[in-house]
């Protein structure tokens, strides 16, 4: 469904991307260098092992030449990239649904395609929301879904940042019964970057996104919360399955921070509220996982 009104209509009224299909084979490498990159208390998975939910963000690459490389590090121009002049890209949430798991050393495939398509007005402006699909599968097997919620914001060459101060830090930590803690530091945000193939320099160009972008410091990836959060079942709870994640990503996190993710599960539905974001700030994500 598309529904456009205002400023940014005729950059998006005639944007139709198509379907696109990926096939990668799951290797053990990435999954291992995430696993020694975040400190995680669980070996990291082998050949024949179950991916853990959402770490085939780390197979799953595009790989943008330089000379389809922007100013901001982020690609020129993509299948599902909207021709928005000065355009400017926030992930701000998602959904995955699970059927099965994916096993690393699988042939994995994603048939993606833009399912919805609107503009909003918001505080700061009017925003694109754009939602992409992917249908994975494993060996020709379906194994689930998932959906990419992303904003675009649309500007002005030579026009000035907005400011974005640091949140104050003076937030109680949430509570739950599960408790996760990572350190960040410019290296972490770099190698996840690297691992992800995130060319985007608000993660780790300091004068660049202060400069520029107008954020008060380098900025936490979204995926990265969005990990964090799926480790709390992980570690938790690793005889349970994860079915459903859902999450909305409602504000940015600065390094260097600790990052807090807490979970309380709710044994009687099988449901987790999760919770990720700066140690003393305002959450930067909320979800809810179905646990099986």
């Amino acid at each position: 469904m598309i529904a456009i009104n205002g400023v940014l209509t005729e950059s998006l009224a005639k944007w139709q991307p198509g379907t696109t299909e990926m096939t990668r084979r799951v290797d053990p490498w990435p999954a291992a260098a995430f696993a020694g990159l975040i400190g995680s208390p669980l070996p990291p998975p082998g050949l024949g092992d179950a991916l853990p939910p959402l770490w085939h963000w780390f197979t799953l690459l595009d790989y943008p030449t330089l000379e389809n490389t922007g100013a901001d590090g982020h690609p020129l121009e993509g299948p599902f990239l909207p021709a928005i002049r000065g355009r400017r890209r926030m992930f701000a949430g998602g959904r995955l649904q699970l059927e099965r798991p994916i096993l690393i050393g699988a042939d994995l495939t994603s048939r993606s395609r833009v399912t919805e398509v609107s503009v909003k007005q918001g505080r700061s402006g009017e925003m694109a929301f754009v939602t992409v699909r992917q249908e994975l599968s494993a060996d020709g097997v379906a194994v689930g879904v998932e959906e990419q919620d992303i904003v675009y914001r649309s500007a002005r060459e030579g026009s000035e940042p907005a400011a974005a101060p640091r949140p104050s830090a003076d937030q109680p930590v949430p509570e739950g019964q599960w408790r996760l803690e990572v350190p960040t530091r410019p290296v972490l945000l770099f190698r996840f970057s690297a691992l992800t193939y995130n060319g985007h320099r608000i993660h780790y160009d300091r004068p660049y996104t202060t400069e520029i972008e107008g954020y008060p410091d380098l900025v936490i990836h979204g995926p990265l919360l969005a990990l964090l959060a799926l480790e709390l079942p992980r570690v938790h709870a690793p005889r349970e399955f994860v079915h459903e994640f859902q999450y909305r990503l409602v504000r940015p996190a600065f390094s260097p921070t600790r990052i807090v993710a807490t979970g309380r599960p709710r044994p009687d539905d099988g449901t987790a509220e999760v919770i990720v974001g700066a140690a003393g700030a305002a959450p930067s994500l909320t979800g809810r996982v179905v646990l099986g």
